[in-house]
C-alpha cells in the first residue's frame, strides 16, 4: 500500500500538468487544415497538415516520425500513416525540430499510442518535460502542450540510427533553447539524396534580447545558428512548417512522385538571407 501510495505521489505532478494544458486557441486556420500525405523522396514522407510539417522516415527496422502539429492533429497523422500504407504502431522513435506546442502538441498522444522512444536536444528537455511552461517566449507560466519525458538527450552531431536509415541533427538554438535540424542520406531507384529538415530561426519575441535573462545566451545563438545553417550542404531542404520552403508552390496534392520538386538552395539562400535581415534589425546592426 506504501508503496501504491509513492508511485501515485509521483504521478500527481504530470497528471495535473496534463489536465492543465492550455494549448493557444487563436491558431492559424492552415494549422489544422488537412493535407493529403505523399512520398517526398526515397523514405522520406509527409504525413503533417496544411502547414505544420511532419515528416515519416520509414527504415527496415520500423519507422521514425518527426514533429506532430497541435494536440488535435493525433488523428490525422494516424490517418494520413495508414493511407501511405505504413502501420501507426510501427513508429519506433520521435524527434523534433524544437519544443513548441505546434510542433509536439500531440506528441504526448502519439508517444502512448506507439509505445515511441522521444529523442530531443538537451537544451529543449526542460521545456519539453514542463509542457512549454518554461519557454522563454511562448511560456508565460502555462502548459500549452502535454508534458513528455524523454528516453534519450540528444547533442549537437549526435546520430539516430534505425534500421537502415541514420539522421544527424544539428543543435540551432535561438528560435527555442534546443531547437535543431537533421540530415539524412536517402535514394530511389534512380540516386541518392542528401535531405536537410531545417529549423528555420525565425524570431519569436517581440523583447529585446538585453530584456531576457531567462536566455542570456539568445543572441549569440541565433548568430550561431544563421551561420551553421549558411554553411549546410544538401540536395533537398524542408522544414518545420510547410510554408517555409514552399511546399504548396512546389506540390499539389495528386501530383505524381517529383523530388526534383524540392531541389532549391536558392528559395533556402532566399530564406535565410531574410531571416538575416530580422536577426540585424533585431540587434540594432545596419
Amino acid at each position: 500500500m506504501k508503496i501504491k501510495f509513492i508511485f501515485c505521489l509521483f504521478l500527481f505532478p504530470l497528471f495535473v500538468l496534463a489536465q492543465n494544458v492550455q494549448e493557444p486557441t487563436d491558431t492559424p486556420k492552415e494549422w489544422s487544415a488537412p493535407y493529403a500525405p505523399f512520398r517526398i523522396v526515397g523514405n522520406v514522407y509527409y504525413v503533417g497538415t496544411y502547414d505544420l510539417a511532419c515528416y515519416l522516415i520509414t527504415t527496415s527496422k520500423g519507422n521514425i516520425l518527426i514533429n506532430t502539429g497541435l494536440s488535435s492533429s493525433a488523428e490525422q497523422i494516424k490517418k494520413n500513416v495508414n493511407l501511405l500504407g505504413f502501420n501507426f504502431k510501427d513508429i519506433k522513435i520521435l524527434l523534433t525540430t524544437q519544443a513548441h506546442y505546434d510542433h509536439l502538441g500531440a506528441m504526448a498522444e502519439i508517444k502512448k499510442l506507439t509505445g515511441a522512444k522521444m529523442m530531443v536536444d538537451e537544451k529543449d528537455a526542460t521545456v519539453m518535460k514542463d509542457g512549454g511552461k518554461s519557454d522563454y517566449a511562448l511560456g508565460n507560466g502555462k502548459t500549452t502542450y502535454a508534458p513528455i519525458i524523454p528516453d534519450r538527450l540528444l547533442k549537437d552531431g549526435d546520430q539516430i540510427q534505425l534500421g537502415n536509415t541514420n539522421i544527424v541533427m544539428f543543435h540551432h538554438p535561438g528560435h527555442t533553447k534546443g531547437s535543431c535540424s537533421f540530415m539524412l542520406k536517402t535514394k530511389d531507384e534512380k540516386r541518392s539524396y542528401s535531405v536537410l529538415i531545417a529549423n528555420m530561426p525565425s524570431i519569436v519575441t517581440e523583447k529585446k534580447f538585453s530584456e531576457i535573462p531567462a536566455y542570456p545566451e539568445i543572441e549569440k545563438d541565433y548568430a550561431y545558428t544563421l551561420n551553421s545553417l549558411k554553411k549546410l550542404s544538401f540536395d533537398i531542404w524542408l522544414s518545420s512548417h510547410a510554408s517555409q520552403f514552399g511546399l504548396h508552390e512546389k506540390h499539389k496534392p495528386g501530383d505524381k512522385y517529383n523530388p526534383a520538386a524540392f531541389f532549391d538552395r536558392k528559395g533556402y539562400d532566399k530564406a535565410l538571407n531574410s531571416l538575416q535581415l530580422e536577426f540585424d534589425k533585431k540587434i540594432g546592426k545596419k
